[in-house]
């Protein structure tokens, strides 16, 4: 017998039925599940989203819904603050029990709390699940019970833990919650109050994604991501990263695959290349534990020692970056990527993030926020992380000493200009030769495309004057 009449599961970055634990425990102990969304009541600007991940978004919840309606079932909408609607449809549907997977960010945290403080009023049971990763911050400790603030022994640590199995795609999820049950539609941009997006998007839903992984995995993409994954041109990534954010895939099933490719394979450096792609999943883990422990990354830098520092960037230079207007191409070939498309090549977002904070020395957080509201795989740790691994202030990170110049970044990844090419329409026609190195006759590569904003080598040593002058007080 079910050990409740109605069980709430709260949707939140999990939005599949495939290897969901709270869904699935919610359709175990629940003779009846009211499945709900929750969405957020902000209009018009956000410094952390927009119409991009916003569009992929509705898309989900669209695919999410249809889902449910083929197990008997149907999503319910509702608009606000989580434990202000989520009290409500308690009281609606004398519901006894919530269930939910954890959040891992301050705000989703805090949210969490106030949840549990309305079910502990209601007399009604709490349940939260580890689904969102393979392993939770305080699962992940140094050998003093402390965190990790460096990445490589935190992965040695994560790679050696076990990890749990996925399970299989929901078959029921006992019987459909009242017709009169209220809910808004389907969201559209309108609901944000936010402009269309002419951006090209993945097509969003838990089909979709999961075609995503099966072709990551079986046309060998991951087989030679090792080699591979610094070539912006092509797909040479798993492209993956917005079915994590919004949890159409599960972070269990994916690395069970790549497990179990690694063991089909009979090549040194096929598995090699697995490995170095299973190390990208810590990567993401470890930025998550870095903002549970320390969450005061979302304010000021990680390392103490360049917090105050002056970014001393020109609102005109930032402009320029934020349109793929620099004169450096593989700087706006990434900004015009991402603009068109809502991704960027990850190789190209530390060219471009180190050149914003290097280069044009404006403040990381300007970055980050413009990341945020044109990704959409955004993920505000991973993207805190990089764009502090970038500036030289956060967890890890590059030594601010290390200053990648964009030139010769070209001529390692871009060699023959592919990628420039591909998103500068502008220098279609310009030899890949060009791109390595600024113009040497203060001419533009084509009419139309501007000089370099700024020259690197100058900027280089301004950089190191700052740096240095900030770490010598």
């Amino acid at each position: 017998m079910p050990k409740h009449a109605v069980v709430i599961h709260w949707f939140r970055r999990d939005l599949r039925l495939t290897d969901n634990l709270s869904l699935a425990a919610a359709a175990k102990d629940g003779a009846s599940v009211v499945p709900v969304y929750i969405l957020s009541d902000w209009t018009s600007i956000h410094s952390w989203t927009g119409s991009i991940r916003q569009q992929f978004l509705c898309g989900c919840l669209g695919s999410l819904s249809k889902n449910l309606e083929t197990l008997g079932s149907r999503l319910i909408l509702r608009v606000g603050k989580a434990n202000t609607e989520l009290e409500r449809l308690i009281r609606e549907t004398q519901a006894t029990a919530v269930y939910f997977n954890r959040d891992y960010d301050p705000y989703g945290r805090e949210m969490e709390k106030k949840v549990r403080e309305v079910c502990a009023r209601l007399g009604v049971e709490c349940m939260s699940f580890k689904d969102r990763v393979l392993h939770e911050p305080e699962e992940v400790l140094t050998g003093n019970g402390g965190p990790y603030r460096v990445y490589t022994p935190y992965s040695r640590n994560w790679l050696s833990l076990t990890k749990q199995e996925p399970s299989r795609r929901l078959a029921s999820l006992g019987t459909a919650p009242a017709a009169e049950l209220n809910s808004h539609p389907l969201p559209t941009l309108d609901h944000w109050k936010l402009p269309a997006t002419q951006s090209t998007l993945p097509e969003a839903g838990e089909r979709a994604a999961r075609e995503r992984m099966k072709a990551f995995i079986e046309d060998h993409r991951l087989h030679h991501y090792g080699e591979r994954r610094n070539i912006p041109a092509g797909l040479t990534t798993s492209r993956l990263g917005q079915d994590l954010r919004f949890g159409l895939i599960s972070i269990r099933e994916l690395y069970a695959r790549c497990l179990k490719a690694a063991s089909e394979t009979t090549r040194p450096e096929e598995r090699s290349s697995i490995e170095t792609y299973l190390k990208e999943l810590a990567w993401r883990e470890f930025y998550l534990a870095i903002l549970w422990f320390y969450p005061e990354v979302f304010e000021e830098e990680f390392s103490p020692e360049f917090r105050g520092m002056p970014w001393p960037g020109r609102d005109d230079h930032f402009e320029a970056w934020c349109q793929g207007r620099t004169g450096f191409p593989i700087v706006d070939a990434g900004i015009r990527e991402l603009l068109a498309t809502g991704f960027m090549h990850n190789r190209v977002r530390m060219i471009v993030s180190m050149f914003l904070t290097k280069d044009l020395h404006c403040h990381w957080k300007l970055g980050e926020s413009f990341f945020m509201r044109h990704l959409v795989d955004g993920e505000n740790a991973s993207n805190n992380g990089g764009w502090q691994w970038s500036a030289g202030t956060g967890a890890d990170a590059a030594p601010y000493f290390r200053i990648q110049n964009p030139w010769t970044q070209t001529k390692s990844y871009d060699p023959v200009g592919a990628y420039i090419r591909q998103w500068v329409p502008e220098l279609r026609g310009v030899s890949p030769e060009r791109f390595l190195a600024p113009p040497k006759d203060g001419r533009a590569l084509a009419a139309g495309y501007p000089l370099p904003i700024v020259d690197h080598g100058l900027e280089r040593e301004r950089t190191l004057a700052i740096f240095a002058k900030h770490r010598g007080r």
